[in-house]
């Protein structure tokens, strides 16, 4: 293995994310954690488990991500804006991608790839972002991991709010208490998320899509 690998280091507004490639950009390893709102320990603890792993090694790095700028200054290394930065990936590794939905810990953009790039954020509510959905699974007693293993055997779809936490807790509390499916309940929850997406970043823009789908813990290509 060449002594010079290419780390990228993603600091979110809820999870520090971080991918080594080696010398051909092969993913060689990755870490996804939380760093509830101790973005500067964990982004330490994260670059020192890497220097353990690689002891021998050298290293380009980038950072992007909403908490990245601080942490970049403060390591003197380069910084690329989080859209910037998901923007070039598509394009250099899924170049025949029409459009790209990211869903952040506390915002969504989404991504048109035409003849010229569109590119469109939510405002200030979080409804359908990663943090939606974590509310909505903590209603369940799971996690987002959790949320998806009920969904995959739903019988039916529950429409419930999308554009705030407050709203789709009002609509999801009654379908527990008549005793609604789990599994259910969770397929209406992404559904939701999907509602808001479309009518929310999209606004309702449609047509025949490749698209990309990220989520902080996951990806999902459709």
């Amino acid at each position: 293995m060449s002594n010079l690998l290419h780390v990228g280091l993603d600091v979110g507004s809820t999870t520090v994310k971080i991918v080594v490639m080696d010398e051909n950009l092969n993913v060689i390893y990755s870490n996804y954690q939380r760093h509830f709102s101790d973005t500067k320990n964990t982004v330490c603890n994260v670059l020192e488990d890497l220097i353990e792993k690689y002891k021998d090694c050298e290293f380009t790095v980038a950072l992007t991500g909403s908490g990245a700028m601080s942490a970049a200054k403060f390591l003197d290394l380069p910084f690329i804006q989080e859209v910037v930065s998901c923007k070039r990936a598509v394009e250099k590794y899924i170049p025949k991608t029409d459009v790209v939905i990211e869903l952040g810990g506390e915002d969504a953009k989404i991504i048109y790839f035409d003849k010229s790039i569109e590119q469109r954020m939510n405002g200030t509510c979080a409804g359908g972002t990663g943090a939606f959905i974590d509310q909505m699974a903590s209603l369940l007693n799971t996690d987002t991991e959790g949320l998806n293993e009920l969904a995959k055997n739903h019988k039916m779809i529950y429409p419930i709010a999308s554009r705030c936490g407050v709203f789709a807790k009002t609509d999801i509390q009654p379908l527990l208490n008549e005793g609604a499916a789990k599994e259910d309940i969770a397929v209406s929850i992404f559904q939701a998320v999907v509602n808001q997406t479309i009518s929310g970043l999209a606004q309702r823009k449609t047509y025949s899509w490749n698209c990309c789908f990220f989520r902080r813990s996951f990806k999902l290509f459709v």
